[in-house]
């Protein structure tokens, strides 16, 4: 009977990416997937690399800021090993903040300036009075992004199990020991749950005692949806551009992504016109040249959301048993220190970041 070291529930970037660095430390892997790599919330995300103070928790700020100085090695990594483009960009953002931020947050506006006026650096935005800043961030496409994570995995040789849902974690002796699917059994002597959204709806075998039982992963889906537009010039919009009401993704074939809904619909993952024409509305008011693009598409993702807004990460009372899941809207941006940290964790060595806040135990009842 195979065995794996260990089983990644969920491959989504968290999952893959987890995998990835797994393989690197020679371990063997099989990731199982309810549908297929990277078509969930990663295949919905809009790829912004955010770790602004004035948008991320206290609490993830470390987390965030560690993630984001190592995207540029994780990205070369996944592009050279998968022969893939994931368009890694660096033109930074133009943020609008509300007047709240704006006042709470003085010292930082004051501290981030435009880089010129308005007018040269993006032509194409209206001529707004609102306050506005320049954070030298990134952006990512991570439909790319999550389909080169994929090749390099299998090409790391990381095994797979598609169109495959896991109904149970198998707990043996009180330690996990695999996964029930829909169609068959998988074991290892680890588990991590990497679910997303679905993180929550993962039940455990027969447990040894009530004291056995395992942490609860209270994650639940938070709807976003979006639309993608095909921009009159590829050069009309360089800079990813944030405000309260929408914000605008440039991709560097000239596809523009306008975004985003946060919305509390359960696991429906439908889009409503009414929706998508105000954020087509609000693009148009910020750069009314898109009134002449076409829209291409607009979708609807699934964010796993946590009742603390922060991710869940690390090992749990179950031996054997680990959680990285909860990402909400950080999931691209998170993957990198994610599967770093977590395969430390998994393969007993010292995180360099401290965990506490993010533990499983927080939940425990």
């Amino acid at each position: 009977m195979k065995t794996w070291d260990v089983i990644v529930i969920g491959g989504g970037i968290i999952g893959l990416s987890l995998s990835i660095s797994l393989r690197k430390r020679g371990a063997t892997v099989l990731v199982v997937e309810r549908g297929e790599p990277g078509r969930e919330a990663s295949h919905a995300a809009g790829g912004m690399l955010v770790d602004s103070p004035l948008e991320t928790p206290a609490a993830l700020q470390p987390l965030a800021t560690a993630s984001a100085r190592l995207y540029p090695e994780f990205a070369y990594e996944l592009e050279l090993e998968s022969g893939m483009k994931v368009d890694l960009r660096d033109q930074g953002t133009i943020l609008f903040p509300s007047p709240d931020h704006a006042q709470r947050d003085a010292e930082f506006v004051a501290s981030h300036p435009l880089l010129a006026p308005l007018h040269q650096i993006e032509p194409a935005l209206v001529d707004w009075q609102n306050l506005a800043v320049y954070l030298k961030e990134r952006s990512v496409d991570p439909r790319a992004l999550s389909a080169a994570a994929w090749k390099t995995a299998k090409h790391r040789g990381v095994d797979f199990s598609s169109g495959d849902e896991v109904t149970a974690v198998t707990i043996t002796d009180g330690c996990a020991s695999g996964v029930t699917t829909t169609k068959t059994a998988f074991h290892a002597a680890k588990v991590v749950n990497c679910a997303g959204a679905w993180s929550g709806q993962i039940k455990f075998g027969q447990t040894m005692s009530e004291s056995a039982k395992p942490h609860p992963v209270p994650t639940r889906p938070v709807k976003g949806q979006m639309l993608c537009q095909l921009m009159p010039s590829r050069t009309l919009l360089h800079h990813v551009v944030r405000t309260p009401q929408v914000y605008l993704i440039p991709r560097s074939d000239g596809r523009l992504l306008v975004g985003a809904t946060v919305e509390e619909a359960g696991f429906d993952k439908r889009t409503d016109l009414a929706t998508i024409q105000r954020l087509h509305h609000a693009a148009i008011a910020l750069v009314p040249k898109l009134a002449d693009a076409k829209i291409l598409e607009d979708w609807a993702g699934l964010r796993p959301g946590t009742p603390d807004a922060l991710p869940i990460l690390g090992v749990t009372a179950t031996p054997g048993y680990y959680v990285a899941t909860g990402h909400f809207r950080d999931g691209i941006l998170l993957a990198p220190i994610t599967a770093q940290i977590m395969a430390d964790v998994i393969t007993a060595e010292k995180p360099a970041l401290d965990l506490d806040a993010f533990s499983p135990s927080r939940f425990r009842v």
